[in-house]
């Protein structure tokens, strides 16, 4: 635990040294119990960022090759990123994505935060694409207070294509929870979608980006 809030708070002291953000609605952030952050994806940065930033711990995926490096900088990578609560998890494969939201179950189960990206995967235009029913499924299985995050410019801190990393400002803005009943896993699609599309409104409000009535696809490079 040690070793994890210091890698959080030395990441805190970096985003903040060096972008300057602004930050709105910690306080928003429940001060005990499990919640749900779910976030508008624009950057590969944006986990960190609310890994460092948010008052509690928030658990992300991460892709497990971060977990998996050779040499000395596999060895940093992946003291890094479970450093700041990171969840390693193979991309693309159905069987992967069942176990890793069994995985943020467990963890909301045991009283912390996880974080889930609605949109599946960052938006290289910068539109808010429309939400997979993934966050609106633990909602409703674990009762858990959904908390709504719009970052703004987190882009610019590694734009798209680019190997380079700039430090920018950027605004992270968190809203108020959303609470839904808590039904178990038996619960209807349409009620998932209903659940799911009330969290993308509140994310765009956040947000403010323009809206797409599509799912985002997911890029090879992602």
């Amino acid at each position: 635990m040690a070793v994890f809030e210091a890698i959080r708070w030395t990441t805190r002291g970096l985003i903040s040294g060096t972008c300057r953000p602004t930050i709105v609605g910690l306080e928003n952030v429940p001060q005990e119990g499990p919640f749900i952050v779910a976030p508008n994806h624009l950057s590969f940065f944006d986990s960190v960022i609310i890994q460092a930033l948010m008052p509690r711990s928030v658990a992300f995926f991460a892709k497990a090759e971060y977990f998996n490096g050779k040499g000395f900088k596999g060895r940093v990578m992946k003291s890094f990123f479970e450093g700041v609560g990171s969840i390693p998890v193979e991309r693309g494969e159905q069987a992967a994505s069942v176990a890793a939201l069994k995985t943020l179950l467990d963890i909301l189960e045991s009283g912390k935060g996880v974080g889930i990206y609605p949109e599946g995967t960052r938006s290289r235009d910068g539109i808010l694409y429309r939400g997979r029913t993934g966050v609106g499924w633990l909602a409703l299985t674990t009762g858990a207070p959904v908390v709504p995050v719009g970052l703004i410019d987190t882009d610019k801190l590694q734009p798209v294509d680019k190997n380079s990393v700039r430090p920018q400002h950027f605004s992270m803005k968190v809203g108020r929870p959303l609470y839904f009943d808590k039904t178990g896993p038996d619960h209807s699609l349409p009620a998932r979608r209903q659940v799911t599309d009330k969290i993308m409104d509140a994310i765009a409000e956040l947000s403010g980006q323009e809206r797409s009535t599509s799912y985002n696809q997911s890029k090879s490079s992602e």
